[in-house]
């Protein structure tokens, strides 16, 4: 769940490696899969990956591709659905022959695909999932995000120290890895900021009438409500929240990315962690932001897409500097990345998780607007 810092990985610069030691799978080219939802509640994240990726692709390609090898994209819809995903991993392997992966894209699907990546030694950067069990397990798995237990932890840490809230109500998904990882951090790190956690309320994805439990929250009167779920569950809780008149400041993470443009008038004012903001001078988040306007008929990019092209940059860098496709060879380089990129500067711990910056978002007239960045 998804950057400021187009990234400079001096792709152009770096060709000097030399063709000889790539060993692409396919004569000229090298090929790199991507996983990511295309249809489905989450497409429109897995749609500004693509994009993104594409975008890292072609100017990579233009610079003169890696090793004088250009590069060829392999993309599948894998709608999100975990079995899809190792199904469509298989395939890229056995059938299309990549030698790395940029996704999949959610926690869940990541979670499925990671120990497949690992047994194969194909190397592997999740752009956007965020659970906690999606790396330290798998060596040759890596994400471009940072953690459900930093972001979790880092919201409560905002919502005690700077918003001053001493009770928290949570609501979360029970059957999302990605809702459960958050809410659990938030409640940790929030307790022992001396806060109390006035209501823990699960619910499943097939729910869609929540006045019940958010009545009940009501009559604790909590100082913020944290739902960390993806934007279409968070408008529809938001809506509801207003129409049980349950007065408090809803708090989320990444996955509230996009909720601005459906839900606007029902989460003015709330905050939300994310991975970058749209309004942030940095350069590097600019110059990304303008090709993928030019490319996508003036579209903004989320922060998903930003990660995607952090990530597609990131793995692309690793085979250049690897001088190789050989996986081992690509994880040695990965392992040692640190690099500028759109959602921050760079480098990888021993689990492959980036030691980054997060920001906190607000949404204000209907626009994100960068609240503060808090550094790990």
């Amino acid at each position: 769940m998804k950057f400021k810092k187009v990234m400079a990985l001096g792709l152009g610069a770096m060709m000097v490696l030399g063709a000889s030691g790539c060993g692409a799978k396919d004569g000229g080219t090298i090929k790199i899969g991507l996983l990511t939802p295309k249809t489905g509640q989450v497409a429109q994240y897995g749609i500004a990956v693509e994009n993104a990726v594409n975008i890292a692709v072609e100017e990579v390609n233009a610079a003169g591709g890696i090793n004088g090898k250009k590069v060829q994209l392999i993309s599948y819809d894998n709608k999100a659905d975990a079995t899809e995903s190792i199904n469509l991993f298989n395939r890229l392997v056995d059938s299309d022959k990549i030698v790395a992966l940029v996704g999949p894209v959610i926690s869940s699907t990541s979670l499925a695909v990671a120990p497949l990546a690992n047994e194969k030694k194909i190397p592997m950067i999740s752009p956007t999932a965020t659970n906690l069990a999606v790396t330290p397990d798998y060596e040759y798995v890596f994400r471009a995000c940072y953690t459900d237990p930093y972001q979790g932890g880092t919201v409560a840490k905002f919502a005690a120290e700077t918003l001053g809230a001493k009770t928290a109500a949570i609501l979360y998904n029970a059957g999302d890895d990605y809702s459960t990882g958050l809410a659990a951090a938030f409640k940790e790190v929030f307790e022992a900021a001396g806060g109390t956690i006035t209501n823990y309320e699960g619910y499943t994805a097939d729910n869609k009438d929540f006045k019940a439990v958010l009545t009940t929250i009501k009559e604790k009167q909590p100082d913020v409500l944290f739902n960390p779920d993806y934007y279409n569950t968070v408008g529809l809780i938001a809506g509801q929240v207003k129409e049980v008149g349950l007065d408090t400041v809803m708090l989320g993470g990444d996955g509230w990315d996009d909720v601005q443009k459906d839900y606007g008038d029902v989460v003015e004012g709330y905050f939300f962690a994310n991975h970058y903001a749209t309004d942030d001078e940095d350069p590097i988040v600019q110059n990304f932001i303008k090709a993928y306007q030019d490319k996508y008929d003036g579209n903004t990019p989320n922060a998903l897409g930003a990660l995607g092209y952090d990530a597609a940059k990131i793995m692309m860098s690793a085979i250049e500097k690897a001088g190789s496709t050989e996986g081992d060879k690509i994880l040695a380089a990965l392992k040692a990345t640190d690099t500028n990129a759109v959602t921050g500067h760079i480098t990888f711990d021993e689990n492959g998780d980036p030691k980054k910056s997060l920001a906190i978002i607000t949404i204000e007239g209907g626009a994100l607007k960068l609240k503060t960045k808090i550094g790990q």
